[in-house]
């Protein structure tokens, strides 16, 4: 490439200085001895620097020598080399009798073509407002996480009592109604402190279900499997994550349907095993909980909804999920299943196919 003309030359710093002269921003030309051509007014007025002295100057020799770093006046000379470029180098600005500010730099080398002087154009940018308020962010979001523990630690305490009380109750009455429905709100209290503790130690935003339903699985069964050679409760599924608040519908639907086969499904000792499984792809998900025990009753009325189904019945409303019983013969499989809507159509929750 042949040199230019030093008319085009001169042409070219000329333009070259007036568009940094004339800038918006904090910008500088600086030739390849990091000695200033040209200053924007903004860059003299930001960092109050008598503009009429700066032509001439070294970078580093600027105001009284807090420009004078030598990290950045390496990288500069590697720029002017032609061996690096300055991109968002960051640094602290120190100036008596100013606050502190927060910079960052950019430089890039001007190509003007072969046998041309070089040209250095550098940016700078002030960020120090950004960065208080990322710091200010970043402690607030630690108070909150410090707050948000310390609450989990009241709620688990709290739900601890609340199981405690209901247990020494339930000793205490003479009605054997009495003394179930006891044992049956101390086992749903036991159940809920089990999903909030592994919420606890889970991600804010995001719940990995399987180990999630394996740690609240395991805490029904310490509470209500006697001899654990009598009943397995197993989960499977895949590596589905979920937000937080689906995740608590979902335990709270594990927590009624792992009660209810446990106390129904398995009559006077009778051994077998409940699964707990949930699978997803894309938007659609299938949870299911299923037993190899008596299954459901068979004549006409006996299966009368309680509770347990009210709970179901609400939380499937809440996922958009159908609820089906089917027949495991032996035993009983209960479905949730939830289909991502096509566009423009609802999906009906539905009504279960029997009482829960």
């Amino acid at each position: 490439m042949p040199p230019a003309s030093p008319i085009r030359s001169d042409l070219d710093l000329k333009l070259a200085m007036a568009v940094v002269a004339s800038s918006h921003a904090p910008l500088l030309l600086l030739d390849e001895n990091r000695a200033v051509i040209a200053a924007s007014q903004v860059f003299c007025h930001v960092f109050g620097i008598d503009g009429s002295t700066l032509v001439g100057r070294e970078f580093a020799a600027l105001g009284a020598g807090e420009w004078a770093i030598p990290q950045l006046h390496s990288l500069l000379k590697a720029t002017a080399s032609g061996f690096a470029e300055v991109k968002n180098y960051e640094f602290d600005l120190k100036r008596e009798g100013r606050a502190l500010r927060r910079l960052v730099v950019n430089a890039h080398k001007l190509d003007y073509g072969a046998g041309e002087d070089i040209r250095l154009l550098l940016a700078i940018a002030d960020v120090t407002d950004a960065r208080i308020a990322e710091k200010m962010n970043e402690d607030l979001i630690r108070d909150k996480g410090i707050l948000l523990q310390e609450l989990q630690h009241r709620v688990a305490n709290s739900l601890q009592i609340i199981a405690s009380v209901l247990l020494q109750s339930a000793r205490k009455v003479q009605s054997e109604e009495a003394r179930s429905h006891l044992h049956n709100a101390h086992h749903r209290v036991m159940s809920v402190a089990a999903i909030q503790k592994q919420l606890a130690v889970s991600s804010v935003d995001r719940v990995s279900l399987r180990p999630y339903l394996s740690q609240l699985c395991e805490s029904i069964g310490a509470s209500m499997i006697h001899d654990r050679d009598q009943i397995n409760l197993e989960v499977k599924g895949d590596d589905s994550r979920v937000d937080a608040d689906i995740s608590v519908s979902i335990g709270l639907v594990v927590t009624e349907l792992v009660i209810n086969a446990l106390k129904h499904a398995f009559p006077e000792g009778q051994q077998g095993k409940i699964v707990v499984d949930y699978d997803s792809e894309g938007g659609d998900w299938t949870l299911s909980v299923a037993d190899d025990g008596v299954g459901m009753p068979k004549r006409p009325g006996e299966a009368k909804p309680g509770l347990g189904t009210n709970i179901v019945q609400a939380l499937a409303k809440q996922l958009d999920a159908r609820v089906t019983i089917v027949d495991g013969t032996p035993g009983t499989k209960i479905l949730l299943e939830h289909a991502r809507p096509a566009e423009g159509k609802a999906v009906d929750a539905g009504p279960a196919e029997a009482a829960v």
